[in-house]
C-alpha cells in the first residue's frame, strides 16, 4: 500500500457506444448512455487513482456505491469520471467522484472498495463453486 492516501485522483474516458446504452443493458428503451454504464466508468476512475499504489498481491473489491444520475448523455459523445480517495480507514477506502460529457455534469457519487488479498479472494469464491 505504498503511498496510499486520501487525495490520489483517477480519471477514465469512454466515448459512449451502443454498449454503454440503455437499450443494450435493458435498463431502459432510449439510445442514451445508461446508469449501469455511469456505474461502471466511475468503478474504473476509482480504479485508477490506486494504479500502483498496492502490492502485486492485492487488489481491491466494490463494495458499495451511491450514484446520481443526473443528465443523460447521447450515444457518441466522451464520458469522463474522475475519482478522488477522501478516506483510508485500514482496508476501507472511499471516493468521491464526477462525471461529465461533453457539455455538463452528468453524474456523481460515492464509492468505497476494500482491499483484499487476490489470491484469498479467488480461493475463497473457488470453495463457493
Amino acid at each position: 500500500m505504498d503511498g496510499l492516501r486520501p487525495g490520489l485522483v483517477g480519471s477514465v474516458t469512454w466515448k459512449a457506444t451502443e454498449r454503454h446504452s440503455a437499450e443494450a443493458w435493458g435498463s431502459g428503451a432510449v439510445p442514451v448512455f445508461a446508469t449501469p454504464s455511469l456505474v461502471g466508468l466511475m468503478e474504473t476512475a476509482a480504479m485508477e487513482a490506486l494504479h500502483g499504489h498496492l502490492s502485486d498481491s492485492d487488489t481491491t473489491v466494490g463494495t458499495r456505491i451511491e450514484v446520481s444520475h443526473l443528465a443523460a448523455t447521447p450515444l457518441g459523445d466522451e464520458v469522463r469520471a474522475e475519482a478522488t480517495l477522501t478516506s483510508v480507514d485500514g482496508r476501507r477506502l472511499t471516493f468521491e467522484i464526477v462525471a461529465h460529457d461533453s457539455s455538463q455534469k452528468i453524474g456523481e457519487g460515492r464509492h468505497e472498495r476494500v482491499i483484499v488479498s487476490r489470491e484469498r479472494f479467488v480461493a475463497r469464491l473457488a470453495r463457493r463453486s
